[in-house]
């Protein structure tokens, strides 16, 4: 079963020893068309803008204007309607899958810890890469090359261990961390 989820932010447990523990909500989501194995279409309320193309779904599903954000998830429910939280009080473990904190280009001392060159008595050799290149053969740099560039902003996919759920207030505690900024929207699968 599959949920969509909000990271709040990360907290301890008061118990000794303590646990880093990661607290998320569960977001609000209604079912709106079930189709094969068990795969549905889900709306949940996001905010994003409205456009035509959203207003047509929601018309066509008969939902509220908050639902506003659609995507297919793995579902337990059997009919359309409110998504089925009952599976998540007796979850052991979870795969939150987020989208990281983006870090635009970087170069390769931040990217991928490279010790980098001195730092003072002439050298002209401090963040660079150094060389890339073989001699005369392959003539080409070969794939998979450590190289500046776009850093962090991949979805990322994580097992966590969950400590409890708060089904009053949709508040899922996960033991560790998961990736992405607070506030970030990623979904978790219940795994066995």
């Amino acid at each position: 079963m599959e949920y969509i989820i909000e990271k709040v932010g990360m907290s301890r447990t008061i118990s000794v020893p303590s646990v880093p523990v990661t607290l998320c909500k569960v977001l609000k989501a209604k079912v709106c068309e079930i189709g094969e194995n068990k795969k549905a279409i889900v709306a949940y309320s996001g905010n994003k803008k409205t456009n035509k193309a959203i207003q047509g779904q929601q018309k066509k599903y008969n939902i509220s204007k908050e639902f506003n954000k659609f995507v297919t998830l793995k579902v337990n429910n059997e009919e359309v309607g409110d998504i089925d939280l009952t599976p998540l009080k007796e979850a052991k473990r979870v795969k939150a899958t987020f989208t990281t904190k983006g870090r635009g280009f970087s170069g390769v001392m931040k990217r991928w810890n490279f010790a980098g060159g001195p730092g003072g008595h002439g050298s002209r050799f401090h963040r660079a890469p150094g060389s890339i290149g073989n001699c005369e053969w392959p003539g080409r740099v070969q794939k998979g090359r450590k190289m500046p560039g776009q850093y962090g902003n991949t979805q990322v996919t994580v097992k966590n261990d969950v400590i409890s759920f708060d089904e009053e207030n949709g508040i899922l505690v996960l033991k560790g961390a998961i990736s992405g900024a607070n506030g970030n929207v990623g979904k978790i699968r219940i795994i066995k």
